[in-house]
């Protein structure tokens, strides 16, 4: 009969803890896409606006204030993805040394742009007026802007809310037979790949409905809070769990912040 010591298991467990670890780490953060993409770019609202209001994410009035501020901007279906798209963030930069900066400027999808510049298949940036003139060289941003539709080059890049953590707002018309939530201020991926909630006083996990834009739904009940909520990444599958983030007595309208980011 073979004895085992503490000595001759000490190798293997140490095996298999690193092989634990390998698989709790297999989803890694969002890295910046090194390769530049050929694109095309216009801008809408007044000049040295942030955008409209709304949008097809469902964001609303949050496009007007920081950090989304003068940030924004609509894309073509095929990176709106059928609203998978939001929350997305981007570096465009544009290509004419005589006006274009070298920098780029980083934009945060709101919003879909589906005719027009944005059909047969395009990829385009429908930018605010703000956004496209920060592509610029100092003092020609009018200039720039009364090109209209310019050749740019665009790449992902990780989204960053500094000093933010994810926030979940429950949608107007929430009942608690009828839940909607939108995702705000995700680092990293900013897209959403998947959403679940879970009931107070239990251990199971209640998968939500991808509704439209960035917003997500859950049919039942009635359900009872406060709700923990778990939030998967699209682009990278990485999970985020926010414990009793909306409260019991929670409002339609209202956000509620958690205390982590990814």
């Amino acid at each position: 009969m073979v004895s085992f010591t503490h000595q001759s298991l000490a190798p293997l467990l140490s095996f298999l803890l690193l092989l634990l670890h390998s698989f709790s780490a297999a989803s890694s953060p969002l890295k910046s896409d090194l390769h530049w993409r050929p694109a095309t770019a216009t801008w809408y609202g007044s000049a040295e606006g942030d955008g409209s209001d709304g949008g097809a994410c469902g964001y609303g009035s949050m496009v007007d204030v920081k950090p989304l501020r003068a940030r924004v901007g609509a894309v073509s279906p095929i990176l709106f993805k059928g609203g998978e798209g939001c929350g997305a963030c981007y570096k465009v930069r544009c290509l004419d040394k005589s006006i274009c900066s070298r920098r780029a400027v980083t934009v945060i999808i709101t919003d879909e742009c589906p005719g027009g510049y944005c059909s047969g298949g395009r990829t385009h940036f429908d930018l605010s007026g703000a956004a496209f003139g920060r592509m610029a060289i100092t003092g020609e941003h009018g200039l720039l802007r009364n090109r209209g539709e310019i050749s740019v080059m665009y790449r992902r890049t990780p989204c960053k809310y500094p000093g933010k953590n994810v926030a979940f707002r429950v949608n107007e018309g929430s009942t608690p037979f009828w839940l909607s939530l939108l995702v705000e201020f995700e680092d990293g991926d900013g897209t959403v790949g998947s959403m679940h909630i879970r009931e107070a006083g239990s251990t199971e996990w209640l998968e939500m409905s991808h509704l439209w834009g960035a917003n997500w739904i859950i049919n039942g009940g009635p359900l009872k809070g406060p709700f923990s909520v778990k939030l998967t990444s699209l682009s990278t599958a990485r999970t985020l769990s926010a414990r009793d983030v909306i409260p019991n007595k929670w409002s339609p309208k209202a956000t509620y912040t958690s205390r982590l980011n990814f």
